[in-house]
């Protein structure tokens, strides 16, 4: 696969094969991959906490919250949650440039799980009070994102941008889940 059509597969991931788990081995390859990605002034401040299949992933999973746009699904269902987690983790008081690294240490794990046909979804909306608690995270850091991962369940494919502008994804008769992206010449704002 060449890496355009790898971007074009990586698409946000909800539901998964819950019983094929990924590994922790499986989870350190990932953030060794995001390791060499490159880091703001070479700081490299993220750290990231491991949850592997168990009953840290359990507890983990009704923390998070899936698919705001989906408004008559509720998440993934028992069989089809993610078998495993990383929380990204940034210094208490991380400047805008270590942002742009937990956004790149996002994407090459997404990238990297899609590589290997996983599932990887990038979540912003936990409860960021009880998940750092649970994952006991030092004083010093706070958790930036959660991405769950597994093997992946659903088939997401990328769909043209609708007339009307909507950007909302979704899901038709045979559960393929649907993203739509912007043409090419709609974003190129100029050439010279």
């Amino acid at each position: 696969m060449n890496f355009r059509e790898l971007a074009e597969n990586a698409r946000t991931c909800r539901r998964f094969e819950e019983n094929q788990p990924l590994t922790m081995a499986d989870l350190e390859w990932l953030v060794d991959c995001a390791r060499l990605a490159p880091s703001a002034k070479n700081a490299q401040d993220l750290r990231f906490s491991l949850v592997a299949q168990g009953e840290t992933c359990q507890k983990l999973f009704p923390l998070t919250r899936w698919a705001g746009a989906l408004k008559d699904w509720g998440g993934p269902h028992p069989g089809e949650r993610p078998t495993g987690f990383i929380a990204i983790l940034m210094p208490q008081g991380g400047t805008e440039l270590t942002f742009y690294d937990v956004g790149i240490a996002a994407q090459t794990i997404q990238l990297a799980a899609s590589s290997r046909n996983w599932g990887c979804c990038i979540i912003k909306s936990f409860d960021h009070q009880a998940v750092p608690d649970l994952l006991q995270v030092p004083a010093d850091l706070k958790v930036a994102l959660v991405l769950g991962l597994g093997v992946a369940k659903e088939k997401r494919v990328v769909a043209p941008m609708p007339a009307d502008g909507s950007f909302g994804y979704w899901r038709d008769a045979q559960s393929v889940h649907h993203v739509p992206k912007r043409a090419l010449e709609d974003l190129i704002a100029s050439r010279f």
